[in-house]
């Protein structure tokens, strides 16, 4: 093997796609800077015990681990930056009130989360802390639909979760914690047979409705029609029906805003890390969540301050390859200086105005091709003026 080669689903960025996804980064961090949000940026490589508090499960497993020359622990690459975002927010910031956090940066991951996903996306996020309402959940949600917008994905079907219903029936039933660990799996990978032998060996231990609910959750998916449905064949649960009744509430508000809507009741991706709704966008080139995130009251709890939260995450990288490759800025060729002020001050004026100015260094003049020029810098009576090459 080359030692140039590079590891399995890890890949360099060249020029026209590391431009795309910069501009891209750009605009996104813009928008949600003018919404309030500020910057945090939390370090790629932390202590493994930080990194998994309130982390949920998976999550040891996708982590790159290292051992620290200098203490002798186990120091972990982080997979997520949310729970150290919820972190900052519980130690270093310490407010009382509403904070709003967004971030921009790589996560590692041991495997990649799909056939054509990197090992290493640029995660780009927001996070709301400190209100509980579902304006919270709104606002986050909106915010999502605006950055890919930003971005230039356009189509976005999202889907609708409550991880409370799901919940509601394992709490409400008392299903032990060992089996609500399998009814877990199996639901999470739709393996709806697997899911009736274990609804099997549960009509001595829980009322029949529960089963039937646990049987019926995998077809609860679709447009409003199957709130209703969730309703009428549901357990009258007060948890699971003020789960019911908030998806209904934010379909409606969040429905014009998307080109399709869809209810999945099923969907317990992050059971162990959200706490509530759950949303994730798609579009019609991807087979992949573009964008995703929910509720997780209780992570700030493994930090010892328990925090409402909210918040979303994307990964650029991804979604560079879903818009439609921009041209690559063109620049304009300047002869080198050698002291010609003139010269000098038009260039600085130039890059000041936002152009692109690529100087020629001596021994390399006419090598336009090379520094993707379109045009260039000419001096015509005793006046820098640009002209098309």
């Amino acid at each position: 093997m080359r030692a140039w080669v590079l590891p399995e689903y890890i890949e360099d960025i060249l020029p026209a796609e590391a431009f795309r996804i910069e501009m891209m980064r750009r605009r996104v961090m813009d928008w949600l800077f003018a919404h309030g949000y500020e910057l945090v940026g939390p370090p790629l490589l932390e202590y493994v015990e930080s990194l998994l508090k309130g982390s949920g499960g998976g999550t040891d497993l996708r982590m790159f681990k290292v051992v620290d020359q200098l203490s002798g622990r186990m120091m972990g690459l982080r997979a997520d930056m949310t729970p150290q975002v919820a972190r900052i927010d519980a130690h270093l910031l310490n407010r009382k009130g509403i904070t709003r956090l967004c971030y921009a940066g790589t996560v590692l991951h041991t495997v990649p989360s799909g056939l054509t996903r990197t090992r290493e996306p640029l995660q780009v996020g927001a996070e709301l802390y400190g209100h509980s309402g579902l304006e919270s959940d709104l606002e986050v949600q909106r915010l999502m639909l605006q950055c890919l917008a930003i971005a230039g994905v356009g189509k976005i079907h999202l889907d609708l979760g409550h991880v409370a219903v799901f919940r509601g029936l394992v709490r409400g039933a008392g299903i032990p914690a060992e089996l609500e660990r399998e009814l877990f799996g199996v639901l999470q990978a739709k393996d709806i047979s697997a899911l009736e032998k274990l609804c099997g060996g549960l009509d001595k231990q829980v009322d029949k409705p529960v089963v039937q609910a646990l049987l019926l959750l995998p077809e609860l998916y679709g447009d409003e029609k199957t709130l209703h449905r969730a309703r009428k064949s549901l357990p009258n649960y007060p948890e699971i029906m003020t789960a019911l009744d908030e998806l209904e509430m934010v379909g409606a508000e969040l429905g014009p805003l998307v080109d399709t809507l869809a209810f999945d009741l099923a969907d317990l991706r992050g059971y162990h890390y959200h706490s509530g709704m759950v949303f994730a966008a798609y579009t019609g080139s991807s087979s992949n969540a573009i964008a995703m995130g929910g509720r997780y009251d209780e992570v700030g709890k493994a930090f010892g301050r328990s925090r409402p939260a909210t918040g979303f995450s994307m990964d650029l990288r991804e979604l560079s390859g879903l818009v439609e490759p921009g041209l690559y800025p063109k620049g304009i060729l300047a002869p080198y200086a050698k002291g010609d002020k003139a010269l000098e001050r038009r260039i600085e004026q130039l890059r000041s105005e936002g152009e692109v100015v690529v100087v020629e260094l001596p021994g390399h003049e006419n090598d336009e091709s090379v520094f993707n020029c379109d045009r260039k810098l000419m001096l015509e009576r005793n006046v820098w003026s640009v002209t098309k090459i």
